[in-house]
C-alpha cells in the first residue's frame, strides 16, 4: 500500500467510529468505548501522519503552508477531543461537542484527500513516499503497541 492508501484506511476508520459516537445516548458503556477508540485512533493517526507527511511537506515551498494548517487543524481537534474528555457522557452538551468534533474531522480528511495528497504527491519523488509510507505504518504499529 502506498502512503496515501495507508491515510485513507486511517480515514475511513475515523469516519465509521465519529458516525457510531454521534448515534450513541447518554452515559453509555458504548459511548464511553466508541470515545475512546476514536481517541487513541485521532491520536496515533496524527503523530504518525504528522512525522511521516507532514514535516517532509514542510521543506517544499509548494507544500508547506498545506503542512501547516493541516498541523493546525490537528491542534484543533486536539483542544475538541479534551473538552470532550473534560465532559460528563449525559451532559446536554457532550453531544454537540460531539457533532462539532466529526464535523471538523471530516472536514480536514476531506481537505486531506482532495488537496493535501495531490500537492505531497507531485512535490514528493516515488523514492521519498515509499519511505514515508514505511514510516507511517511503523508510527502507528508502535503507538498501537503501546
Amino acid at each position: 500500500m502506498t502512503l496515501f492508501e495507508d491515510l485513507r484506511e486511517s480515514h475511513d476508520k475515523q469516519r465509521r467510529l465519529l458516525d457510531l459516537l454521534v448515534k450513541t445516548h447518554g452515559d453509555s458503556e458504548g459511548r464511553d468505548e466508541l470515545f475512546q477508540r476514536l481517541r487513541a485512533e485521532l491520536e496515533n493517526h496524527a503523530a504518525a501522519e504528522e512525522r511521516a507527511l507532514y514535516i517532509p511537506m514542510m521543506e517544499y515551498d509548494m507544500t508547506q503552508e498545506k503542512a501547516r494548517h493541516s498541523v493546525a487543524e490537528h491542534h484543533e481537534i486536539d483542544e475538541l477531543l479534551e473538552t470532550l474528555e473534560a465532559t460528563e457522557y449525559d451532559s446536554p452538551g457532550w453531544l454537540a461537542s460531539a457533532k462539532k468534533l466529526q464535523h471538523l474531522v471530516t472536514h480536514h480528511l476531506d481537505e486531506e484527500e482532495h488537496e493535501v495528497f495531490q500537492l505531497a504527491g507531485r512535490a514528493l519523488d516515488d523514492s521519498t513516499k515509499a519511505d514515508l509510507a514505511r514510516t507511517y505504518r511503523h508510527e502507528m504499529e508502535s503507538r498501537e503497541a503501546s
